[in-house]
């Protein structure tokens, strides 16, 4: 009797979507009062009478609903709007003894344990690295951006400095760079640095454009080398910030984010990254930290301050020439010249016009005491 009552209290017309858009996930008996089936009370009566569920299941009180979750009265879809979350990026640096996965059956220590928690979605892992592998470690919110980073067709360049036992030959060197043969593929050196070494071990900075499985590990195994130590130093525009120590997390300012999406071909709209036709360039000035950044317009109006010491002087004009040093025609151009400008007057410069400038006023008291202005050149 009392849901009969119920059902007759009901709107005529039902809203099939909320007029608000939600940016974050909310409860439910919230989010339906703002599709106009009732007040928040009503809404908890109608859950715990079975008639909401929730992707396909009964619906509970104080139960929340995000982007993705599929909301049915009496069977009838209602569509939530939700808002595309900001993309976020984290940059981690890992030390070796961590497994990139939150699920290890044998209760390793995870890269995930670490991060600070994210409301309504969940970090992923760009790309990964071994067990025993260090350094950059990118995460984010956004799963496009992520593929993005990650798909081989996009060729985003890793770099690594990697420690082995002995050292390149000249031959190995050249086969590197025209690529090694593994199990799944050829591999191949975009960029090799030799970076010296003391004793048996030798350092060398690699760059390559895909990101499999123990890659760098097995592409000198190929060549009967032992890689003693990996450390990856830079993702796509990403580098590793020489003050990051083992362990930190720094999350990148939005300044940043958006130049890690443009590099990829992607661009910003309505806070989620899009895809878009061209890549622009990616590169924009670094920061002290490491991460990069664009390049901010310059202000107008904004004034420099000049050292007075080293800024050259302005040179002094040129002195007029004397009246006797002008020809006939010019005598004539000058006097001409002078008595237009006392018949017009001036304006602006001095005041309105017909105003007396201090010239023509110093004139005028010449004559008026009997005073003679002396000629130009005396």
């Amino acid at each position: 009797m009392v849901m009969q009552k119920f059902a007759e209290s009901l709107p005529t017309k039902i809203k099939k979507t909320t007029d608000e858009v939600f940016s974050e996930p909310q409860r439910l008996h919230k989010v339906l009062a703002s599709c106009g089936f009732g007040s928040r009370r009503a809404m908890e009566e109608l859950i715990v009478a079975g008639r909401i569920t929730v992707n396909r299941m009964p619906a509970e009180i104080g139960q929340k609903v995000g982007p993705g979750d599929e909301v049915r009265i009496n069977g009838e879809p209602v569509k939530i709007r939700f808002t595309e979350p900001q993309p976020r990026v984290l940059l981690y640096h890992k030390p070796a003894g961590e497994i990139v996965s939150r699920d290890d059956p044998e209760g390793r220590a995870s890269v995930f344990d670490r991060l600070p928690p994210i409301q309504g979605a969940k970090w992923i892992s760009i790309g990964r690295l071994d067990f025993n592998t260090e350094g950059l470690l990118l995460f984010t919110n956004s799963g496009e951006l992520a593929n993005r980073l990650m798909h081989p067709r996009y060729e985003v360049e890793r770099e690594y400095a990697v420690r082995i036992i002995g050292e390149l030959s000249e031959d190995q060197i050249q086969e590197m760079k025209n690529g090694v043969e593994l199990e799944d593929g050829p591999v191949c050196c975009e960029k090799l640095i030799d970076g010296g070494g003391e004793g048996v071990n030798h350092w060398y900075h690699i760059t390559i454009q895909e990101g499999r499985n123990r890659e760098v590990r097995r592409l000198f195994e190929a060549l009967g080398l032992t890689v003693s130590r990996l450390i990856r130093t830079r993702y796509g525009v990403v580098n590793m910030p020489s003050v990051a120590k083992r362990g930190d997390v720094i999350e990148l300012e939005q300044a940043d984010v958006a130049t890690l999406i443009k590099s990829v071909g992607l661009k910003m709209s309505g806070g989620a990254a899009e895809n878009v036709p061209e890549i622009r360039s990616p590169f924009g000035k670094k920061k002290t930290n490491g991460a990069m950044q664009t390049e901010a317009p310059k202000k107008k109006g904004v004034r420099f301050k000049v050292d007075r010491h080293s800024a050259p002087r302005s040179p002094k004009p040129e002195q007029s020439l004397p009246r006797e040093a002008l020809t006939e025609e010019g005598k004539a151009a000058a006097s001409e010249g002078a008595a237009s400008r006392q018949r017009s007057g001036r304006r602006g410069l001095f005041g309105r016009k017909n105003q007396r400038s201090p010239k023509q006023g110093s004139e005028v008291g010449n004559q008026e005491s009997g005073r003679q202005e002396p000629e130009i050149g005396e």
